[in-house]
């Protein structure tokens, strides 16, 4: 069985974070392991407060899986504080994990800050040039290369410039396009691809995110390649949405127990 690794928070809600990787990697048929970088009180209506794990048990926990559970595949999810970037940047680069998918988290979807002003240059310089892929959403996207991102224009030229900043692919998601057809877009060295999607009329789309990202990195742990396994991420995360079970009184969970693509595995 092939292994896929998550280093992000914990999410006490189970929508998002390192449960919702998780739980994504089980439908995938992938084994999960986890490093838990910091706890989040949460629920659908928000975050209520937010404690970073000491940068010793961090790496602790890394060190234990390099000695006897390496991944065949790993992501990045939220890492809260510059010292935990070049921390888990610093891990990847002396055990040589990859592939590795980026997950730039940074606001959650209540609007709370999860990374810190100052970490965010920290991921620019130590974590994107290790990147197979990172999946920055048009607000994070604007941030990481300093332009506005509102279309897909300007998502492809953001995608160009994260791939000058070392990544080596990016899926610039579009989900916060003000459309009723969701374009996301990747880009790699090979090109351009969109992938188009109708808009769900829900507000259950809590941890999407973490789960495409969890879905693309268990699709790479099992062999597939790139873009691929992205297609049948965001098919995954599509239909998760659209079986959302209506949870809780705010922003709900998606539906973590849709079936993965039969192409995935």
């Amino acid at each position: 069985m092939r292994i896929a690794l998550t280093i992000a928070g914990s999410d006490s809600g189970g929508g998002a974070g390192i449960q919702a990787d998780l739980k994504t990697f089980q439908q995938f048929g992938v084994f999960g392991t986890s490093v838990i970088v910091a706890l989040t009180a949460q629920n659908t209506r928000g975050v209520k407060a937010v404690e970073t794990v000491p940068e010793t048990m961090v790496s602790a926990q890394l060190v234990a899986l390099a000695e006897d559970l390496p991944p065949d595949a790993l992501k990045t999810g939220m890492l809260a504080e510059a010292g935990l970037v070049r921390l888990v940047a610093r891990a990847i680069r002396e055990n040589g994990w990859t592939p590795l998918v980026v997950d730039p988290v940074m606001v959650a979807t209540s609007g709370a800050r999860l990374l810190s002003t100052e970490a965010e240059e920290v991921v620019r310089e130590d974590l994107l040039p290790l990147a197979a892929l990172i999946t920055p959403n048009l607000d994070e996207a604007a941030i990481l290369t300093g332009r506005v991102v509102h279309d897909v224009p300007t998502m492809e030229r953001a995608g160009a410039t994260l791939l000058r900043f070392g990544a080596r692919a990016a899926l610039v998601k579009g989900g916060h396009l003000a459309s009723d057809v969701i374009t996301d877009v990747l880009v790699t060295q090979s090109g351009v691809r969109h992938f188009n999607h109708s808009r769900i009329a829900t507000g259950s789309v809590h941890g999407t995110g973490c789960t495409l990202s969890a879905a693309i990195t268990a699709g790479l742990a099992l062999g597939r390649p790139l873009e691929p396994a992205v297609a049948d991420g965001l098919d995954f995360v599509h239909r998760a949405i659209a079986a959302a079970p209506g949870l809780g009184g705010g922003h709900g969970p998606v539906n973590h127990t849709v079936a993965a693509p039969t192409t995935a595995r």
